[in-house]
């Protein structure tokens, strides 16, 4: 029985329509990209102190 359920396809688990994850992570990957590129560490390290900042107030 166990063999059964091993083979089994797996579905996806959104619906039609649904939420991207890939998709979202990519695009705010690539916006940070470009918000970095050309900064210096000092600059990089204020820069996501206050991007985190953001994620805690809410």
């Amino acid at each position: 029985m166990e063999t059964k359920k091993q083979n089994q396809k797996k579905e996806p688990v959104r619906s039609a329509g649904g939420f991207d994850t890939v998709k979202t992570f990519r695009k705010i990957k690539d916006q940070i990209s470009m918000d970095l590129k050309g900064m210096s560490f000092e600059e990089i390290k204020e820069y996501l102190k206050k991007e985190s900042s953001k994620l805690r107030t809410g």
